[in-house]
C-alpha cells in the first residue's frame, strides 16, 4: 500500500476509461496521455488497462508500506525514490518505508502529465466497470476527487517476482517526441464543409496557443479566428476525444479525456490517436500547436507502428 504524503496539481487514479457508457451520457475519462499510461503499465508487467496514478501540473510525494516495483512515463517530470534519482520510462524497486516523489520539471522543461504505475496496479473500487476518476461527475478513483494527503492507495496482486520486473526501460526510439510546439496531424471533421475555404487554410497554417483555461475536458486554443460558411448551431450529435469544435467566436476547442458525450458546434477536424499524446502534453498558457492534414489510412498505419514499437521496445536496462 502507498500513502499520499503531499500533493498538488491534478492527481487522480485512471485506467483506460469507462468504455460502453457514453450512450448514457457518461464520458470515457481515462488518461490524457494514453501512450505514456500504457507504457508505464507494460514496464511493470501489468495489462495496459491497469489503474495508475496520473499527475498533471503539480507534484506528489508518496510513501510505500511494502516492497514494490514502479515505473513512470510522461513528460515534464522527474522521479526520485528514497535518495536516488531515476529517469522516466524505467522501472525500479521501491522498498517498504521509502518515499517516492514525482517532481515538476523534467529534462526537456516542457510537458504536463506523468504516470506512476505499480506492479499489480492500484486497487481502487471500480465504478461502471472502470477505476478512472471523473472529476465533474464525482465518481470513480478515490471517491471521484483529486488525491489528497493521507489517502491510502492499495496495491493489487503481483504475479511475477519483483526482481523480474525492475530495471526495465522503453528504448528512446519507441517513445513519443514531446516538444513545446508540436505539429499535430488531423483528419477532416464531419462538418468541415461548414467552414470557408479560407478558414480551412488558416486552420492548417496557423499557430494556436493552448489557453490557460484548458483542462481535462477540453483544450481551448487561441489564435486566428475561423469563419463558418453557414449557421453554427447544430442539432447535438455524438462527440469523441480529439474532435475539434469551433464555436461562434471562431476559436477551436479540442475535446480531451473528460469531454462530454454530445456537442452542438461544427467539428472542423479530429486529432489522430497517435498525436493526441503530443497535444495533451502541451502546457496550458505556455505551449502552442500547429495542425496538418492526413488521411485515415495514414493515421491507422502510424498508430499500428507506434504500438508495435511500444510492445517491442521494452528491454532490461
Amino acid at each position: 500500500m502507498f500513502e499520499v504524503i503531499e500533493v498538488s496539481g491534478i492527481a487522480t487514479i485512471q485506467d483506460l476509461g469507462r468504455s460502453g457508457w457514453r450512450r448514457f451520457g457518461v464520458p470515457l475519462s481515462g488518461p490524457m496521455d494514453a501512450f505514456a499510461f500504457q507504457a508505464a503499465n507494460l514496464l511493470v508487467g501489468n495489462p495496459v488497462n491497469t489503474a495508475t496514478l496520473e499527475i498533471g501540473g503539480g507534484e506528489i510525494e508518496l510513501q510505500t508500506n511494502q516492497d514494490c516495483v514502479i515505473a513512470t512515463a510522461g513528460a515534464g517530470y522527474s522521479l526520485s525514490v528514497y535518495t536516488w534519482e531515476f529517469p522516466l520510462w524505467d522501472s525500479c524497486l521501491a522498498r517498504a518505508g521509502w518515499t517516492v516523489r514525482l517532481k515538476k520539471g523534467g529534462s526537456t522543461g516542457g510537458g504536463m502529465w506523468a504516470y506512476l504505475a505499480v506492479a499489480g496496479g492500484f486497487d481502487v473500487l471500480p465504478i461502471l466497470n472502470s477505476r478512472s476518476t471523473y472529476l465533474r461527475g464525482h465518481f470513480g478513483g478515490i471517491e471521484g476527487r483529486l488525491l489528497q494527503a493521507g489517502d491510502p492507495l492499495r496495491v493489487g496482486t503481483v504475479k511475477l517476482p519483483l526482481a523480474d520486473l525492475s530495471g526495465r526501460t522503453l528504448i528512446e526510439d519507441a517513445r513519443p517526441t514531446y516538444v513545446e510546439s508540436p505539429s499535430i496531424e488531423v483528419i477532416p471533421g464531419p462538418q468541415v464543409k461548414s467552414f470557408t475555404d479560407e478558414s480551412i487554410d488558416t486552420f492548417l497554417s496557423s499557430l494556436y496557443r493552448v489557453s490557460a483555461t484548458s483542462d481535462r475536458m477540453g483544450y481551448r486554443l487561441e489564435g486566428a479566428a475561423l469563419s463558418h460558411s453557414r449557421d453554427v448551431d447544430l442539432i447535438s450529435e455524438g462527440m469523441t476525444i480529439g474532435s475539434i469544435q469551433v464555436p461562434a467566436d471562431g476559436q477551436p476547442i479540442v475535446m480531451m479525456a473528460d469531454c462530454g458525450t454530445t456537442g452542438g458546434y461544427p467539428n472542423i477536424a479530429s486529432v489522430i490517436r497517435t498525436d493526441f499524446s503530443l497535444l495533451a502534453q502541451c502546457r496550458p498558457g505556455k505551449d502552442s500547436v500547429r495542425f496538418r492534414a492526413t488521411t485515415i489510412e495514414a493515421a491507422q498505419e502510424k498508430y499500428r507502428t507506434m504500438m508495435e514499437k511500444m510492445k517491442n521496445g521494452i528491454i532490461d536496462s
